[in-house]
């Protein structure tokens, strides 16, 4: 109830503001227009600050929106409430056909793709017959509930709000769900993601249809507000607009795209009025000061005014422990056997014309912990991503219980119960570390978008914070569970992922460089925990270069140099073991 508490008030204080008396009716206009604005930057919200895709061509899905209600409305006397989710189901699929293609792009590739079909969908609405060419359609009719009709905008106002809010309820929804913690963690790279079991292309698609949803919601309602609709306000202008709203507001908070939009509309209203006044009206000087201002703005406030007012604020709400009571399924564990979990034959991987990966054979069988060692650019790391599909094999076998998976994704590994640690921490910095460990379990959750911002996966999302709470207790970092990723130390952030990864249930455990980072005593209660994962009937394969933990800890050691395996064995054996000596050790222990 806390955490909706802001919601209502809001709510409440939106609903009064029409009733203040002699309130001007061209502020009532403004509130109107920093709604519509408002529903599309929340969008972009969602796409641009959690999920990392940068969109300029939002406005065009708001023209999908309005066309759909002004074609249907006028020409074939629909009812415009009829047209509404015609109007939303006519903007995803424009984003499923051009997201298909947007979502595979990168780096400045995906923003100058969404400018150009941006460019050339508002060409295609002015040279359309049936959509009016530049003139657009007119005649749109109200929106009408019994005989009460819409016209004033005042009278749509009520209309406008109850769609913001009921957009930012289900959108916060979203966030804290399952699905959310999928598309926050796009925002680091896809390889973690991937390596729980994200599915990137499919989580990217799902939020720029969402995205592409609510503005088609704000081109409906701009259709029947205007009563007419033609190209210019889907333009790229107000595309690029429309995502400066999103980062003045703060890209990656829903109630900075209702800020944002307040902040960016009444600003131009604001310049547009008084600057000619000022300048004699020699020039069209608001756009300058408007950028500059904007500018300006940013400098104070990099992540946006949101955030920045919120840190300003002593309005902290406390979040309840999760209760780790409730468990999920475990997986089932491998016997005590000498079979094999995980069998490299001979794998191999090339860059061009440098072998990273030579050839290299080993196996971790179950219930063993199995270090990897070598000098920096041995090919280790290459290894582990070789096992967990994040590269493909050149040559050889690589086989988890029995399957081979040398060209398999990440996605499909992990379900066969590897989970990983990586060489570079990969967390979700302004994540709290709860909802960082929560992403290990995303597999064990069942529950999608739709259930989510709905809040029917409440019992499901329960229990994958309780495992996760649960595997942070195990890792000894409860006192950090409500501390955001990004403020702990480079160790605890590389005992935040060992939880994460311990919540996969894995049957085999590959640890990047583990010890890095940590203190003395902190190094030994890792060792104490990795024993006693080993005991509990998980394997371990680990690459350290911390000799001291490694000995005293691994079952046998595997040693590489330039791609090539020189030596296994015991601890012992491996010691002595002039090659390792020679190329690694440097002296015998």
């Amino acid at each position: 109830m806390t955490q909706r508490l802001p919601l209502i008030v809001f709510a409440l204080v939106m609903a009064l503001i029409p009733l203040v008396p002699g309130i001007p009716p061209f502020w009532i206009v403004l509130l109107d227009n920093i709604g519509l604005a408002a529903l599309v930057a929340m969008g972009l919200v969602l796409l641009t600050g959690v999920g990392g895709l940068t969109s300029f061509g939002q406005a065009a899905f708001c023209g999908f929106g309005a066309y759909t209600t002004a074609v249907l409305t006028t020409a074939y006397g629909v009812s415009p409430w009829l047209t509404l989710p015609l109007s939303l189901l006519v903007s995803g699929i424009a984003a499923v056909l051009l997201g298909i293609v947007t979502v595979r792009l990168s780096g400045h590739y995906l923003p100058l793709g969404t400018i150009a079909w941006g460019i050339g969908l508002f060409y295609l609405f002015s040279k359309l017959e049936f959509l009016g060419r530049n003139d657009g359609i007119s005649g749109i009719p109200p929106l009408a509930i019994g005989s009460y009709k819409m016209l004033s905008p005042g009278a749509i106002y009520c209309a406008i709000w109850i769609a913001v809010l009921i957009s930012a309820l289900l959108t916060m929804n979203l966030l804290d769900s399952r699905t959310g913690r999928a598309i926050r963690a796009l925002r680091r790279g896809h390889i973690a993601a991937e390596a729980f079991g994200v599915h990137t292309p499919r989580a990217k698609l799902l939020v720029f249809i969402y995205a592409a949803v609510l503005a088609g919601l704000s081109g409906w309602l701009y259709a029947h507000f205007q009563r007419a609709a033609n190209p210019t306000p889907f333009g790229p202008q107000a595309g690029i607009e429309y995502l400066f709203i999103a980062v003045v507001g703060g890209a990656g908070y829903v109630w900075g795209a209702v800020l944002g939009a307040g902040i960016v509309v009444i600003l131009k209203e604001v310049l547009q009025s008084y600057l000619p006044y000022i300048f004699g009206g020699q020039s069209q000087l608001e756009t300058i000061v408007f950028g500059i201002l904007l500018v300006m703005l940013l400098q104070l406030a990099p992540s946006g005014v949101w955030p920045w007012l919120m840190a300003w604020l002593p309005l902290k709400a406390a979040r309840k422990r999760p209760d780790t009571s409730l468990t999920l399924p475990a997986r089932e564990r491998a016997p005590t056997t000498s079979a094999a979990l995980l069998q490299l034959d001979r794998a191999r991987k090339q860059f061009g014309g440098v072998t990273a990966v030579n050839d290299v054979s080993f196996d971790v069988k179950a219930r063993e912990i199995v270090a990897l060692i070598g000098p920096n650019g041995a090919g280790k790391s290459t290894t582990f991503n070789l096992i967990t599909g994040v590269l493909t094999a050149t040559g050889g076998k690589i086989a988890v219980l029995g399957k081979d998976v040398e060209d398999a994704p990440p996605q499909e590994v992990v379900k066969l119960g590897v989970a990983r640690t990586f060489q570079h921490v990969k967390l979700v910095p302004d994540m709290t570390v709860l909802e960082n460990v929560a992403i290990g379990a995303h597999l064990r959750g069942h529950s999608g978008a739709v259930a989510s911002m709905f809040r029917l996966d409440r019992a499901d999302e329960a229990k994958l914070l309780a495992e996760a709470a649960r595997q942070i207790e195990r890792v000894g970092l409860t006192d950090q569970i409500d501390q955001l990723a990004g403020s702990l130390s480079l160790g605890q952030q590389r005992i935040v992922e060992i939880a994460r990864a311990l919540c996969v249930d894995p049957m085999l455990l590959l640890l990047d460089e583990p010890a890095a980072g940590l203190r003395h005593m902190e190094k030994q209660r890792l060792a104490a925990l990795l024993r006693q994962l080993r005991d509990g009937g998980m394997s371990v394969l680990l690459v350290e270069h911390d000799m001291g933990f490694v000995m005293d800890l691994a079952d046998r050691i595997v040693v590489l140099d330039f791609g090539t395996k020189i030596a296994e064995g015991t601890p012992d054996a491996i010691k002595k073991n002039p090659e390792v000596i020679k190329a690694y050790l440097g002296a015998a222990a």
